[in-house]
């Protein structure tokens, strides 16, 4: 199995992986062989972080490191937003001392697909076997309203593929409901940035909302690590990761999932 972190154990030793496997995990439902080998990554393109006066946008780390899992695992990857507009990078995370965010940047084909995503419009489920929500506090404001985006990701899961978020990135799966009526996320084991993160950012109050709460209000069962430690959840055909160091993580279990 492709195992980009035994690749970097120098890099991120320290950083330990919680594998947490749902009570209802399943193995997946495969999509059908003429499915495109391609993974959509949504980026937000929300750039203010309310009324702080502040720049913000998705984190680099939580899209950086799992283009590179993806693509070193064969797969292609496409880069969506709500707009289908540029995708600003949130500048705390801005750091190219990191091998895989610099790998990023550097590299003109995907900075072109960032600062040119789809829009929801464009994408046809069909061509995708897994959606990935990456997160960064921009998407607390874009991701949770958009109507169109939710039904792709609904669509996408119930062709058979994977769902993906990490860190904010979850706030994409809020409003997504699947055909029968009930939130993807509902009965479902998730983790998420949690309250005591987000108290711990000192942004609690410029939220719009907390999305540990809001996972938990849509039914989901909500589990965590130690503040900024990484941990992983999957449950079912749903990977969801607490925080940046859970990026890679997430990744690789999306990679397994569709092995």
């Amino acid at each position: 199995m492709f195992n980009l972190k035994t690749s970097l154990t120098v890099l991120f030793a320290g950083v330990s992986l919680t594998g947490c496997f749902g009570a209802n995990a399943q193995k997946t439902v495969p999509v059908t062989s003429n499915t495109p080998n391609k993974i959509l990554i949504v980026l937000t393109n929300h750039e203010q972080l309310g009324n702080t006066g502040k720049k913000t946008g998705f984190y680099l780390d939580e899209a950086a490191h799992p283009h590179a899992v993806f693509t070193q695992a064969g797969f292609e990857v496409e880069f969506a937003s709500p707009t289908g507009e540029a995708a600003p990078i949130d500048p705390n995370s801005y750091k190219l001392n990191d091998p895989l965010n610099k790998q990023f940047v550097n590299n003109p084909k995907v900075m072109a697909k960032v600062k040119d995503t789809l829009s929801p419009e464009e994408i046809k489920p069909s061509e995708y076997k897994a959606i990935f929500f990456a997160g960064g506090h921009g998407t607390m404001w874009d991701f949770p309203d958009n109507k169109k985006l939710a039904q792709l990701t609904a669509a996408i899961y119930e062709q058979g593929g994977v769902v993906g978020a990490v860190c904010h990135g979850p706030a994409g799966l809020v409003n997504v409901k699947l055909s029968n009526g009930a939130y993807l996320v509902a009965n479902k084991t998730v983790a998420a940035f949690t309250n005591e993160e987000e108290e711990a950012v000192g942004l609690t109050k410029t939220m719009p909302f907390l999305l540990e709460s809001k996972l938990i209000e849509r039914g989901a069962k909500h589990t965590e690590a130690r503040n900024f430690q990484a941990h992983v959840v999957v449950s079912e055909r749903l990977v969801t990761g607490q925080n940046p160091a859970s990026a890679i993580g997430v990744a690789e279990d999306i990679v397994q999932l569709l092995k």
